[in-house]
C-alpha cells in the first residue's frame, strides 16, 4: 500500500475507532488516537502478516505493549479482515471477547498483554527464538512513552543490545501525556536517544503524525546492521479529534453526543478530501 492509500486508510480506521469506542462506552482513545497511524502502516504495509496465515510460522509478529490502546489495534485488525466488524460491534458489551487488553482469544492477537513494560521482554524473547531456529521473520513492539518508567524496559534493551537482534523492532508512542500528566513531570525520560544508543540500539526518529516520515523510516531499517531498532514516534495525544489533541484527559475519556458527532465530522472532512485526492491522481 502507498503512502496515499495509507493515509486514506489510516482515516477511516480513525472514524471506526471513535465509533466504536463511543458505542462501547469504554477506551483509552488519547493513546489509540496517537499510535493508530504507525499501526496502520504496520500491518498495511511493512509486516509480513494476514488473516490467511495468522499461524504461519515464517509471520511477523507484533505484540503491544502499551495494551490499554488494544481498540486502535482492534480497529487495524477488523480492517484487515483478522475479524470482522460484526465482532467489533461487541466492545464494551457483557461476555464479549474483545477486553481492554489484548488477549489471544482474539484472531490475529499474539500476545497477552497491558501490564506495563512487559511486552519488549517478550519480543526479545520471540526475537532471540527467530535467531535460533534460523528464520527470518521480524518482531515489532509498541510501547507508550508513559511506560518507559518501567524498569524492565531497560533489562529487555540491555538484552536486545548484547545479543545484538536486529529482527527486532521496538516503537515508542512519543506523544509527552500519560495519565498524570506531562511524562517529563511525572517520571523524566529524555534524552531517549542517548539513553537507547548506549545500550547498543539503532536509534531513528520519525513523525508518528505523518504517514511519510512513517513509510520512510521503516524503509530506512536495515534488518542485517547488528543492532536492534527503536523508533522513537513523535506523536500527539488525541491526534486527528481537535478538542482532544494534546490534553491529558483524554488519555480514558469519553466523549459524551456532541463531542463524538463533532470528531466523526472533523474526520469525515479529511476522508472527503482523501478521496477527492486519490480520485484525480
Amino acid at each position: 500500500m502507498d503512502t496515499c492509500a495509507l493515509q486514506l486508510t489510516a482515516e477511516r480506521n480513525r472514524r471506526r475507532l471513535v465509533e466504536v469506542v463511543y458505542h462501547g462506552g469504554a477506551g483509552h482513545i488519547g493513546g489509540d488516537l496517537s499510535c493508530l497511524n504507525v499501526m496502520t502502516a504496520l500491518y498495511n504495509r511493512v509486516m509480513n502478516v494476514s488473516p490467511e496465515k495468522v499461524k504461519d510460522a515464517s509471520r511477523d509478529r507484533f505484540i503491544l505493549s502499551k495494551g490499554h490502546c488494544v481498540e486502535a489495534l482492534y480497529t487495524v485488525l477488523e480492517q484487515c479482515g483478522f475479524i470482522d466488524a460484526a465482532l467489533l460491534n461487541t466492545l464494551g458489551q457483557y461476555g464479549s471477547v474483545l477486553s481492554g487488553h489484548p488477549t489471544i482469544e482474539v484472531n490475529g492477537i499474539e500476545v497477552n498483554s497491558g501490564a506495563l513494560g512487559h511486552g519488549l521482554s517478550i519480543g526479545v524473547g520471540m526475537a532471540i527464538a527467530a535467531r535460533m531456529k534460523g528464520e527470518l521473520w521480524h518482531t515489532y513492539v509498541m510501547m507508550g512513552d508513559g511506560e518507559q518508567g518501567e524498569g524492565s524496559i531497560y533489562e529487555a534493551a540491555m538484552a536486545g543490545g548484547h545479543y545484538h537482534l536486529d529482527n527486532l523492532v521496538a516503537v515508542i508512542d512519543r506523544n509527552h501525556l500519560q495519565i498524570s500528566g506531562n511524562t517529563e513531570d511525572v517520571m523524566a525520560i529524555e534524552d531517549i536517544r542517548q539513553r537507547w544508543t548506549a545500550f547498543g540500539w539503532d536509534v531513528k526518529e520519525m513523525n508518528g503524525d505523518e504517514m511519510q516520515s512513517i513509510v520512510e523510516t521503516f524503509d530506512s531499517i536495515d534488518y542485517q546492521n547488528g543492532k536492534p531498532h527503536l523508533l522513537i514516534s513523535n506523536t500527539t495525544k488525541g491526534k486527528g479529534v481537535s478538542y482532544m489533541e494534546n490534553v491529558a484527559s483524554w488519555h480514558h475519556g469519553m466523549p459524551n453526543e456532541e463531542q463524538y458527532q463533532q470528531a466523526i465530522a472533523e474526520i469525515s472532512e479529511r476522508i472527503a478530501h482523501l478521496e477527492q485526492q486519490t480520485n484525480n491522481h
